[in-house]
């Protein structure tokens, strides 16, 4: 089924908001996944919402949770998100955030108790388009084995980074620290299709293509202990840092519902205007236009949100594709509000 952006945000709006979300949270959320799609990430877009209403129907998340910003220093901001979906914490920090980062030159967010189900480069790339450079990490439910081993300890933990340009969208990315997201191999599976090599292994240990058996058994870092250490180090940093669960702990209190696990995200803003004795950022940013330029330069290469912007000029006029399966599901939860199987 074709759609419109519009239209996506529409039907996730709808389908959250027929789910008793607030309308808060729902706005939050559809804006999350919509930008998802928007920009080529389908396993962080629509396919995510069934996800998001079973863990508001089986009384895991506060449907209409508020959440509390606290400041915690002159350069630290905490929002406490109240058993709430991630989103609209972030929201509601990200002026804290700003303000702090241009008093201070760089500060930092602690976001606690949240649910957090979508991508890292929407929080980003909004603080780089005020002219900030940013950092955000998150940890998730126990999926990938530490490099050497074959069970399952550490989430799939993304970090993401933005830097800002003058007269053109930010540089942003976001990886997990696994050869792959979650979401890719849960798309894999629906699809009925093989996962590439190298991906994960099956419950004994052993490497496997099949989809299924990879849920099961665990996902690999990318770059083997070069993954492992910055999943160790998201670990620490959205976990004991901020008061908040490891990707162990979060699985042991999960129902398995399918939905996200409760844990935190530390968002770091760095204004660069402070570290200039001229008290602006030009010189530090047209200095980075010269490194863009010489990757630019050599064949084959891009930046890494090139990919992104181009979905995104695509699906404003294109509009964006999902299986019909998915569509009438979510038409119907629209509808009626009905649990999502």
């Amino acid at each position: 089924m074709r759609l419109s952006l519009d239209a996506a945000h529409a039907l996730a709006l709808q389908a959250l908001l027929a789910s008793g979300v607030s309308a808060a949270q729902a706005a939050a959320i559809a804006g999350n996944v919509t930008a998802a799609e928007r920009d080529g990430c389908p396993s962080h877009g629509l396919f995510r919402l069934p996800g998001y209403i079973r863990s508001v129907q089986n009384l895991k998340v506060t449907r209409d949770a508020v959440p509390q910003v606290t400041d915690l220093a002159p350069a630290v901001v905490q929002v406490d998100g109240n058993n709430g979906f991630a989103p609209l914490a972030l929201e509601m920090g990200h002026s804290r955030l700003v303000g702090k980062a241009r008093h201070c030159g760089i500060a930092a967010m602690a976001v606690t108790r949240i649910f957090h189900f979508g991508v890292l480069w929407v929080e980003v790339e909004q603080l780089a388009q005020e002219g900030l450079v940013a950092f955000a990490f998150t940890q998730s439910s126990s999926a990938v084995a530490p490099a050497g081993a074959t069970k399952p300890l550490f989430g799939t933990n993304p970090m993401a980074f933005a830097w800002p340009r003058v007269g053109r969208p930010p540089l942003v990315f976001d990886q997990a620290s696994s050869v792959t997201a979650r979401g890719e191999l849960l798309l894999k599976l629906r699809d009925g299709s093989s996962i590439p090599q190298g991906w994960a292994v099956d419950s004994s240990g052993a490497a496997t293509t099949d989809a299924a058996a990879a849920l099961a058994g665990a996902q690999l870092p990318f770059g083997g202990y070069k993954g492992s250490s910055i999943a160790l180090m998201v670990e620490l940093l959205a976990g004991a840092l901020i008061g908040e669960a490891f990707g162990f702990e979060a699985a042991a209190a999960d129902n398995n519902d399918g939905g996200p696990t409760l844990g935190g995200e530390l968002i770091i803003a760095i204004d660069p205007a402070h570290f200039s004795p001229h008290g602006n950022s030009e010189a530090q940013l047209a200095h980075a236009e010269l490194l863009f330029a010489r990757i630019l330069d050599l064949e084959g290469a891009r930046l890494p949100s090139d990919r992104r912007y181009a979905a995104r000029q695509r699906s404003a006029v294109d509009g964006i594709v999902i299986p019909g399966a998915l569509q009438a599901e979510l038409s119907a939860m629209a509808s009626s509000g009905a649990r999502a199987e």
